[in-house]
């Protein structure tokens, strides 16, 4: 059976930038396995496989799988799911409502469509869940799990802690805009420290900046345990640190834009902001490649 599919790349308006995207738009009849051997095959971040929804009233249900295993969400498949859905529905002469509500793992994540002249310019997607703080973990073993040093570790304003809005990751402020760069992830040593948490990735930021970024937060994140070595854009992890933020400085709105990828040459901008408990992220997608795939159904 011939599945379409269609790659973008999200958090970005140029093509070669930002998060790349697998979208299988007919998935019915894959197995699991096959899910996951088709998203190694990808070899990207996530993988999403798209599905009838199981409530008539919801868009479709989504399973979104990294090379290491299906998690139940994430923030650039949803944004690039929505606009692949926009140009599937374009192509069979239809239009799809301005809100799209995906059936994931976590809960229901809601996607509102941007539109200018009647184009999708933008998506935003609401996390499924309000923010929960886990455990904490000690700014040495931070370190470790970044190649830094401890005092590259920021703990005026948090500890190193474990926070999720529907995906947890151990988040982690940095001293410099330096310290950032000079980050990476080693598959042996978040095994020995993260693993332990019942956590796989590690997201580290800071405030500090270079003169040509206008971002408010320069952001990494990596995963080797996920198969991630590093992720040009992780949007339920910029989700869950707006959140994080805004309980910490006890603002019920807040708004800030993160900016991801630049150190490994896949610039990404996420813009996210916090309302009333839920934490919002929004950005674009471009198209890259459109194709089909020979799986039959399990």
């Amino acid at each position: 059976m011939r599945r379409s599919y269609i790659t973008l790349d999200v958090f970005t308006d140029q093509m070669f930038g930002g998060n790349p995207l697998a979208v299988v738009l007919n998935a019915e009849g894959l197995s699991s396995d096959q899910m996951q051997k088709i998203a190694i095959e990808f070899g990207y971040s996530e993988t999403t496989f798209v599905l009838p929804p199981q409530h008539s009233e919801h868009t479709a249900q989504v399973r979104i799988f990294t090379p290491g295993g299906e998690i139940p969400f994430a923030g650039h498949p949803n944004i690039g799911t929505a606009f692949a859905l926009v140009m599937q529905a374009e192509k069979q002469g239809k239009k799809l409502p301005d809100t799209l509500l995906f059936e994931e793992q976590a809960g229901t994540v809601l996607v509102k469509l941007w539109r200018q002249g009647g184009a999708v310019i933008q998506a935003e997607l609401r996390a499924p869940e309000q923010l929960s703080r886990r455990s904490r973990a000690l700014p040495e073993a931070a370190a470790a799990c970044l190649g830094l040093q401890p005092e590259d570790i920021q703990t005026d304003h948090h500890a190193p802690q474990i926070i999720s809005v529907g995906l947890p990751f151990l988040i982690v402020e940095l001293t410099s805009r330096d310290a950032l760069r000079r980050a990476r992830g080693d598959l042996v040593t978040h095994l020995n420290h993260l693993k332990p948490l019942g956590v796989t990735s590690i997201y580290a930021y800071t405030r500090d900046r270079l003169a040509e970024e206008e971002s408010d937060i320069q952001a990494r994140m990596f995963s080797p345990i996920d198969g991630i070595v590093e992720d040009p854009a992780t949007g339920s992890a910029t989700a869950a640190t707006i959140a994080f933020l805004s309980v910490l400085e006890n603002v019920e709105e807040n708004a800030l834009t993160f900016s991801q990828g630049v150190d490994m040459g896949r610039p990404s901008l996420l813009k996210a902001r916090f309302k009333e408990g839920w934490a919002y992220v929004l950005g674009t997608a471009v198209p890259v490649m459109e194709g089909c795939l020979v799986a039959a159904a399990d």
